[in-house]
């Protein structure tokens, strides 16, 4: 009986083992897409009434070996209207309602699919038809792109998978018209201590105008005692973009803070002509250290206080 068991637990083991190698040789041998599209991002000023062309590139990368099967398609674009907004690439599938997305009707797309072979380039000419009633203001979408190219996983080839990846180009739009440039720094914030390298300050900004703008965030550190800068961005300002109507939060950091110091930092935080400016003395001192210190000064006013009551008991 115990033979039997020992064996019934050896083959459940090789069982385990086969389904779990057969999973790695799955995950080795998964394709990767070649793909390439370009340009990532178009910005455009477009007029009611007038049509507007454009045309995205796809091409396969030099490792790719076989023809490339592509689908083209109009997604939406959003961002999360919350203090920590991330882009939302929207597909033909799941749309976000939002009326700075109507310019996906008015776009038409050349081709909604095509074939890119190896060391080649393929085009997607597109149309921007605008309405005589288009509003004015900021207008978004994406142009998707998805691999649909088929492989295979597995040794023997016999299990088919298909190897779909998704790329997305986003198109920046504003209408020509009256337009609402409208912003507001809701927090502006440097922490007066940092425990450890690096530095991060943050700061959250509201677009409330009806067009999206480049909020921008200048960080500048200096010594406790000199105005001599140890760091600062303000030739190149940081910058985010920020659709209408949304929030942003966003973060600076000093990759090359020293592990303890003592420093001013300043930081200007701008969107739309209002300007927020917040300087602070910073300590910089991680947390073990921290501990040592205050169970030191506690050591120290112990020891102050025994001898206090030392001398009065003498």
């Amino acid at each position: 009986m115990k033979n039997k068991i020992i064996k019934v637990v050896v083959a459940c083991l090789v069982m385990l083992t086969s389904v779990f190698s057969s999973v790695r040789v799955f995950a080795e041998e998964e394709v990767v897409s070649s793909l390439i599209v370009s340009p990532p991002t178009e910005r455009m000023i477009l007029v009611p009434g007038e049509s507007y062309k454009g045309a995205f590139k796809i091409s396969s990368s030099n490792a790719s070996k076989n023809a490339l099967k592509y689908t083209v398609s109009v997604g939406s674009f959003s961002q999360v209207k919350d203090e920590h907004s991330k882009d939302d690439y929207g597909t033909v599938d799941h749309i976000s309602v939002s009326s700075y997305n109507q310019i996906m009707d008015w776009i038409v797309l050349d081709k909604t699919s095509g074939v890119v072979e190896p060391n080649t380039t393929d085009t997607v000419g597109y149309t921007i038809n605008v309405p005589e009633n288009a509003p004015a203001g900021g207008q978004y979408a994406t142009i998707i792109f998805r691999d649909e190219t088929r492989g295979t996983a597995g040794g023997d080839g016999n299990v088919a998978i298909q190897n779909i990846v998704q790329f997305a180009s986003v198109v920046y739009a504003e209408v020509a018209g009256e337009t609402r440039e409208i912003g507001a720094i809701k927090e502006n914030s440097v922490q007066t201590i940092s425990f450890g390298s690096p530095l991060v300050t943050s700061s959250l900004v509201r677009n409330d105008g009806n067009v999206h703008t480049d909020a921008k965030y200048v960080l500048q550190i200096y010594p406790l005692f000199s105005d001599h800068e140890v760091y600062s961005n303000e030739e190149e300002p940081m910058k985010s973009l920020i659709l209408p109507e949304s929030e942003r939060y966003n973060t600076q950091t000093w990759e090359e803070a020293p592990m303890v110091g003592i420093f001013r930092v300043k930081q200007t935080v701008s969107i739309f002509g209002d300007v927020s400016t917040v300087e602070k003395i910073v300590i910089i001192c991680p947390l073990w250290l921290l501990f040592i210190i205050i169970i030191g000064i506690i050591g120290i006013i112990w020891w102050l206080i025994s001898r206090s009551r030392n001398r009065k008991k003498d």
